[in-house]
């Protein structure tokens, strides 16, 4: 696919836009194997999707291939498969998303699909500086009041995002919690939504080869992220609690604590 668009979120990430009849198709949550030629081919949530086939990845560089695929300009050409896995799944009434770093980027389309649907969206953004930040003018686009904490202050309320979700859920009761992020932030969300009583469910990252499920490297217990995932439920999380948050799998297989 040929770069259509290249716009700067902050200073280590950015989206690239481009048009594919496929992805068109996705759900919120889907993600896609992107080929970056000559260096390597690496998963990447879908940030947006339209009808006529627009869509968009939202890329932190945080290693060789995302720092190559950050340095692509518009017209360059990038290789694009899928969309795979499963997506959220859409609810009605009230419910509560909250988004960690780049866990927006798979939640902000949520929100965009959720918005038809639902009574209520609480929508929740955490950083841990102002400058880490991005798509603030689209969560406001889609829920007008939102809410944002800094670890340090600089923006919005000052501490972790989790310890606010804590406060509203003593109050409000929500008909779904949806949640992308740092996994120790999903598991203490996962350990909220259980003390609550309320549905809840996360996109998990893992190190993705095959994208289809074959390869076996993002193994997660019984479960493999590309074709169980990448969004699981507060009952398929349950029945692997042992290595949720904690373990994660090398390029070589073997597990490392988080």
């Amino acid at each position: 696919m040929k770069i259509q668009d290249v716009k700067e979120e902050n200073a280590t990430v950015k989206t690239f836009t481009f048009r594919d009849k496929h992805c068109a198709k996705a759900k919120p949550g889907q993600f896609v194997m992107v080929w970056v030629p000559g260096i390597d081919e690496i998963p990447m949530s879908l940030s947006s999707t339209s009808a006529d086939g627009v869509s968009s990845i939202t890329v932190a560089e945080v290693g060789e291939a995302t720092k190559a695929l950050n340095q692509k300009e518009v017209g360059e050409v990038i290789g694009v498969r899928g969309p795979y896995g499963n997506g959220f799944a859409l609810t009605s009434g009230k419910v509560m998303i909250v988004g960690g770093g780049t866990g927006l980027t798979p939640l902000v389309p949520l929100a965009e699909s959720l918005v038809r649907l639902t009574s209520k969206i609480v929508f929740m953004v955490g950083a841990k500086t102002r400058d880490d930040m991005f798509f603030l003018d689209r969560v406001g686009t889609v829920v007008p009041e939102f809410v944002v904490t800094t670890e340090d202050g600089s923006y919005g309320l000052k501490g972790v995002i989790t310890e606010l979700a804590e406060q509203i859920l003593e109050k409000q009761r929500f008909d779904m919690i949806y949640a992308c992020g740092p996994e120790q932030m999903m598991v203490k969300m996962f350990l909220l939504a259980k003390r609550y009583n309320t549905p809840f469910q996360a996109s998990l990252e893992r190190y993705i080869r095959c994208g289809v499920g074959i390869c076996g490297s993002c193994c997660m217990g019984e479960y493999r992220i590309c074709r169980d995932g990448p969004v699981f439920s507060a009952d398929q999380l349950w029945k692997v609690r042992n290595e949720f948050g904690l373990f994660k799998r090398e390029v070589d297989g073997r597990k490392a604590n988080f």
